[in-house]
C-alpha cells in the first residue's frame, strides 16, 4: 500500500492553513503571540514546520490532532521549567499544548524570552570567538593593557 504523498510547506501561512479549526486558529494564536514576544525573530521553515530563526533557530511548533508541539530546542529549559509546565506533556525537547485547553499566554512569553536571551548570549560569545581569533599575534597583550 502506498502511502500518501508528503506535502512540503513553502511558508508558515501555507502550514497552518493546511490544519482544520480548532487546530489552524491556535497555531496561528501561537505564531502570533511568539511574533510579539520575540519581534527581530524571522520566520521559516524548518523540518518541514514552522520555526522562528533569532540568531539561531529559536523554537519549533507543529499542529498534531490532539495537541500543539512546542519546541524550544532547549531539554534543560523544560527542565528549569518543570513545576510552570507540570500540567502538561512534555518529553526532552517538547512541550504539548492540548487542543481543549487555551494556550499559556504568559509561560509561551516567558519561554521565547528565555530563548531570545540564550540566542542572544551564544551569538555574543561567537562574536568574541571570532574576534580573539582575528588579533595578530603579539598584539594581545597590548591590546589587554589598554
Amino acid at each position: 500500500m502506498e502511502s500518501a504523498p508528503k506535502i512540503t510547506f513553502r511558508s508558515v501561512d501555507e502550514y497552518v492553513s493546511s490544519f482544520p479549526e480548532p487546530i489552524a486558529s491556535l497555531l496561528q494564536d501561537l505564531r502570533m503571540l511568539i511574533k510579539t514576544s520575540a519581534p527581530g525573530a524571522q520566520e521559516v521553515i524548518s523540518y518541514n514546520m514552522p520555526a522562528f530563526r533569532f540568531h539561531g533557530i529559536l523554537l519549533y511548533f507543529a499542529g498534531h490532532k490532539a495537541h500543539i508541539g512546542f519546541y524550544p530546542g532547549n531539554a534543560a529549559l523544560i527542565e528549569r521549567l518543570s513545576d510552570k509546565l507540570a500540567g502538561y506533556q512534555k518529553s526532552k525537547g517538547t512541550i504539548q499544548f492540548r487542543l481543549d485547553k487555551p494556550l499559556p499566554r504568559e509561560l509561551i512569553r516567558e519561554i521565547v524570552a528565555i530563548r531570545v536571551n540564550e540566542n542572544l548570549e551564544k551569538a555574543a560569545a561567537k562574536a568574541n570567538r571570532i574576534k580573539r581569533q582575528q588579533i595578530p599575534q603579539g598584539l594581545e597583550n597590548e591590546i589587554k593593557a589598554t
